[in-house]
């Protein structure tokens, strides 16, 4: 296959914050390759300095064997899809395929013999007078992939295309789209943070954080043997495990050894051990190799997804209560002002500030332009005794509300085996809360006041996992249960078997269902 596209050495800043930190990248001819990463790893820079929209600030884009630097986007043989279509809506279906290929000046029956063979690929035959307005959102980013090809690019750039459709439409589209570029057998790079459309679609993926490549591979490769934690969580779902390589093929996590198919590491390397959730099975007591409790059951449609708790870990599950947004609304001063009920703990009450208040009712006021506004007093009778208080929050224009502080006697899980304690609290959220959180576990945590420690020195210890079933971009109001779990001590379980919470089982699994990271940073 021939080698169509090189990034060499690409770095990229904006506001002295590097973007791309040297990218190095090879893509061949008909490949579809995604860029696949969180928001602000930089596959869309990447994508844009490719399409001519950006200039590096160092490195070189080589394409079909040549530096493309300095070639003006119009004049590169690629051309783009973005997120919003920017479909011209004064044309019909017909003239916005057409509009490019009128620019070039070409005859009327070339165009027509061009616009109908790209109606007929993308399944839109008969709606070339069709107003744009009157189609539906798959039709017109189908419009729009069909007025990128009928100019005949060598490579065809897409940024998160399918992110504006709903989800049945955007699994439908996913499919098209892989078909489309089989049928017209060009390169297609695609920019996603969707594993689930990298995995469906792409020939290859390149996984990208904050401005680094961790791993290219096909989507087997990526899913089956990721390079390293991150990578593993970000495609797929996983349990990973703090371990050591004790031998090749032998390999320590959870207090025990157990044979595996790696090889090549440092004897008493430290590393981390995956195992994906569909490849554990969940036996009874005494037939498997890691005994457990099951701690929670969820139904999930093909499977159920079953939390089980081994013998050696600590965890606390908390109820997560989303409610709807009740800001109060102070019309004659264009004021507003909202804050949220909460729990907390009858040992912290001794050293309550208004800060915390604050903090703890995630409580702010705003003006009429969404300035923020100081909170001018914040009254409380808060006891050092179990029981329900009011707090109230007031602007200097004594606009003001009051919630609900809950003060409750502590409750810890304590694990004496290993020595840990983990506590966390019950908490209020709104869904738009929810949605502007951009590091969702880590505000999960400090909501929750979730905190773990070492039961005979008192140390901290890290909550390495947070466990939920929501998406908190599509959460209706209601209670959801959250898990925080200290490190390596609970498992994530998908199988068909009913089981019951609270049930004593094993868990059992292969040698080559162990796969073994390198450390980050090792």
């Amino acid at each position: 296959m021939k080698k169509l596209i090189e990034f060499r050495n690409i770095v990229k800043s904006f506001d002295n914050q590097v973007i791309l930190k040297g990218i190095n990248l090879d893509i061949y001819e008909n490949e579809f390759v995604t860029l696949l990463g969180p928001s602000g790893c930089g596959k869309t820079t990447l994508l844009r300095i490719l399409g001519g929209f950006l200039d590096a600030d160092s490195g070189e884009v080589i394409f079909d064997g040549k530096d493309i630097q300095q070639v003006p986007a119009y004049k590169r043989e690629i051309n783009t899809v973005f997120q919003k279509y920017a479909l011209f809506p004064h044309l019909n279906v017909y003239d916005n395929i057409a509009f490019g290929l009128k620019i070039k000046k070409q005859s009327n029956d070339v165009i027509e013999q061009k616009v109908n063979r790209m109606l007929s690929l993308i399944g839109l035959e008969g709606y070339g007078e069709r107003n744009i307005n009157q189609l539906s959102g798959g039709q017109q980013q189908r419009v729009a992939i069909a007025r990128a090809l009928v100019n005949e690019p060598y490579v065809l750039l897409l940024d998160e295309p399918l992110s504006a459709l709903d989800k049945a439409l955007r699994k439908e589209m996913q499919y098209e789209l892989k078909r489309i570029q089989q049928e017209v057998g060009i390169t297609f790079i695609f920019v996603t943070h969707d594993q689930e459309e990298a995995l469906t679609m792409s020939d290859k993926i390149v996984v990208m954080k904050e401005g680094n490549i961790m791993q290219i591979g096909t989507p087997t490769e990526i899913y089956n043997e990721p390079a390293n934690e991150y990578v593993a969580k970000f495609i797929g779902e996983s349990n990973i495990f703090d371990g050591v390589m004790k031998d090749d093929y032998l390999v320590s996590f959870d207090d025990k050894d157990y044979k595996c198919v790696d090889f090549g590491f440092r004897r008493n390397e430290p590393v981390d051990v995956m195992i994906r959730p569909e490849d554990l099975e969940i036996v009874a007591r005494g037939r498997g190799m890691i005994p457990g409790e099951v701690k929670s059951v969820l139904f999930k449609g093909v499977h159920n997804e079953v939390m089980v708790q081994t013998v050696s870990g600590a965890s606390k599950t908390v109820t997560m209560h989303v409610i709807g947004n009740h800001d109060f609304s102070n019309e004659q001063q264009g004021e507003k002002i909202s804050a949220n009920d909460f729990f907390m703990d009858l040992e912290d009450v001794e050293k309550l500030s208004d800060v915390e208040v604050i903090a703890r009712a995630n409580a702010q006021a705003w003006d009429e332009d969404d300035e923020l506004l100081s909170l001018h007093t914040v009254e409380y009778d808060i006891q050092q005794k179990p029981g329900t208080y009011e707090v109230t929050f007031s602007t200097s224009k004594g606009t003001s509300i009051t919630i609900k502080a809950y003060v409750i006697e502590p409750k810890y899980t304590e694990d004496e085996k290993q020595g840990v304690g983990v506590a966390a609290f019950d908490f209020f959220i709104t869904p738009e809360e929810l949605s502007e959180s951009v590091a969702l576990d880590t505000d999960l945590c400090i909501w929750a006041k979730a905190e773990a420690w070492d039961l005979q020195t008192s140390v901290p210890i890290e909550i390495y996992d947070v466990i939920y079933d929501f998406d908190e971009e599509n959460i209706e109001l209601g209670d959801y249960k959250i898990t925080y779990a200290v490190q390596g001590h609970q498992f994530k379980v998908h199988t068909t078997k009913n089981v019951t919470e609270g049930k004593k089982v094993d868990i059992t699994f292969d040698p080559e269902d162990i796969h073994v990271m390198s450390k980050m940073g090792y």
